[in-house]
């Protein structure tokens, strides 16, 4: 448990303190405002704050716990995601056009978080319709990286991910389409868990990315990650000690580059795998063509959705504007095979996880760079600035599997990611395995954690 700030202890131990009394959701959900009010101007982890909300989820919670009432969630902070609508306020897209958007009604991940008695201090901020691994938009400035604010925390959930970092949130809600859980959680140095598509079902939800997104958690551990996901999905996972499992490694899915210390960061964790008694075998990954599926099939939500849009050019992104006008260009013949591509390579990953229980690779190929400066090459490589840092999240979601980053090692004083995979439906092994890695890999979360408790809050002296 960290004595420097309760929003910074694991759930379980927050929610036991508010059992036995010795700590309030009240006093708790205080010190969370007044640290966004303090703190945020510098990270913009929050598009929206809902202090008056938070205030009286908290007294509402304490009011519970009075009771005697118990939940895994109960009087916890959770940053919402500006992907899901949160009744009563602003849902923008993290878009100009859908300013001043105001919502009746929470989307069904949030109804799920709302009666587990969660605390929701504001919404987080996101890319343009959630359309870019980086978290820039043209409603402010950049969401920063809590280990190095001039640096990308990745996105689309990359202010859900700065949210937890610098402790403005005890955990967050974020979406997963391409690897908008897990790029910002690796980039952030956390767990970021996208489970299997489907389990986690988001009625009267945002559309995009329809065929491969879910929603997830953010988080400093993965049994706080497990908390969350087992109130969203609405079951439980069950826990037990992985039996010896077949690992299979794969340090650069389909010949990508990757930066040396985040090959070397891998390798090691590989070998921590081996000494947890486990049987690593380095593999290839058959992903070849997933981005034949995907490309085309995100490209049909944004035409069905958002062609629209094309009307007020001005009002968009170039990132977006880009997207809707490939949108506009697409092919039927190009949806409908890749339609019926994804069945075969859906097919084809779940033949080949047969043959592992788990899957081990790179999160992303580097560790979080500067704002707006996307690597052109990586270990001397030329790669392609949309996808050259990122290649290795899509095919996932792809395949609709589970998987799970966790903070690994260190670069440059920046954090790597590790990705677990595991075939679809074997969420509970996949939380299993990655809880016993965590706790072998130790990963030291003060430095970052350190910063954000000595900064000054605004208008204090420091």
């Amino acid at each position: 448990m960290d004595e420097q700030s309760p929003l910074y202890w694991r759930i379980r131990d927050l929610t036991e303190a508010y059992a036995r009394g010795t700590l309030s959701p009240v006093d708790v959900t205080e010190s969370l405002i007044e640290r966004i009010d303090g703190l945020d101007g510098r990270l913009h982890a929050y598009v929206t704050v809902t202090p008056e909300l938070a205030r009286q989820q908290a007294a509402e919670a304490a009011e519970r716990y009075r009771h005697g009432e118990r939940g895994p969630l109960l009087g916890v902070p959770v940053s919402i995601k500006d992907a899901f609508d949160l009744a009563d306020y602003e849902t923008t897209f993290g878009s100009l056009t859908c300013r001043g958007r105001v919502v009746r009604s929470d989307s069904g991940v949030v109804a799920r978080l709302r009666k587990a008695g969660a605390v929701m201090p504001g919404k987080t901020n996101v890319p343009e319709f959630c359309h870019s691994a980086t978290n820039e938009n043209r409603l402010g400035p950049d969401t920063g990286n809590p280990w190095d604010p001039s640096r990308t925390p990745g996105g689309s959930s990359g202010g859900a991910a700065a949210s937890v970092g610098a402790g403005l949130a005890t955990i967050a809600l974020g979406s997963d389409g391409g690897g908008s859980i897990r790029i910002p959680a690796s980039f952030c140095g956390l767990v970021g868990f996208k489970p299997t598509t489907g389990i986690c079902p988001d009625e009267r939800g945002f559309r995009a990315m329809t065929d491969f997104v879910t929603a997830g958690p953010l988080a400093w551990t993965v049994e706080d990650a497990r908390l969350m996901v087992e109130v969203l999905a609405e079951r439980e996972f069950e826990r037990n000690t992985p039996p010896r499992l077949r690992v299979g490694f794969c340090p650069s899915p389909g010949g990508r580059p990757v930066e040396p210390e985040v090959r070397t960061t891998l390798e090691w964790v590989a070998r921590t795998f081996s000494d947890l008694g486990h049987d690593v075998t380095e593999c290839e990954v058959p992903i070849d063509g997933w981005n034949d599926i995907f490309g085309p099939l995100v490209l049909d939500d944004e035409l069905r959705e958002r062609q629209h849009l094309l009307e007020n050019p001005d009002l968009l992104t170039r990132y977006m504007l880009a997207t809707l006008r490939a949108a506009k260009k697409l092919k039927s013949a190009d949806v409908a095979r890749a339609r019926e591509e994804l069945d075969r390579f859906r097919q084809r990953m779940d033949q080949f996880l047969h043959r592992y229980d788990v899957l081990l690779t790179p999160t992303v190929a580097t560790v979080a760079f500067p704002h707006g400066q996307r690597p052109r090459t990586i270990d001397g490589v030329d790669v392609d600035w949309l996808w050259g840092a990122f290649p290795f999240t899509s095919p996932f979601n792809v395949a609709g599997t589970p998987a799970i980053t966790l903070p690994a090692g260190m670069s440059d004083g920046l954090p790597v990611g590790a990705q677990l995979v595991a075939r679809r439906g074997r969420d509970a092994l996949l939380l299993n395995v990655a809880e016993q890695l965590e706790g072998a890999l130790g990963f030291d979360h003060q430095p970052v954690r350190e910063r954000w408790t000595t900064e000054p809050l605004a208008g204090t002296v420091g």
